[in-house]
């Protein structure tokens, strides 16, 4: 008996394509890779997958995601990464390609993190899992 061959989608880009065009975000560069002369001033939103793991039993993909968000100020910083908090949990129901996003689940909520890396920057972190089913 031969298997399906499963296909997983870019869950960065299903974020930065759920999150680039919303209104409360205009203004606001959402990609998985900091924009040209990034310095950590501009009001930016960094995707990256940090892990995560297909769980065959359930037929499930449950990756983990990091979402740095910079503003030129602390108070910035705070208030993009609150939308995009309440933005990541209308993901639940959405389709995208060939998964749907039966889930999503902060893991750790909006939290100051300075970048020592880029010190004139103010830096938000948090870390969500979503569910993603093959549809």
């Amino acid at each position: 008996m031969s298997e399906a061959l499963l296909t997983f989608p870019d869950v960065e880009r299903l974020i930065v394509d759920h999150l680039k065009y919303r209104p409360e975000l205009a203004g606001v560069t959402v990609d998985n890779r900091p924009p040209a002369g990034f310095d950590g001033t501009q009001q930016v939103v960094l995707v990256s997958r940090t892990g995560g793991a297909w769980v065959d039993d359930l037929h499930l993909d449950t990756p983990l995601v990091e979402l740095e968000v910079y503003g030129p100020t602390k108070t910035a910083a705070h208030t993009v990464s609150l939308s995009v908090r309440a933005a990541l949990l209308q993901l639940r129901g959405t389709t995208y390609g060939t998964a749907v996003v039966t889930d999503t689940v902060e893991t750790e909520a909006v939290r100051w993190l300075p970048d020592y890396n880029r010190p004139a920057g103010n830096r938000y972190l948090t870390t969500v899992r979503l569910s993603l089913r093959p549809s």
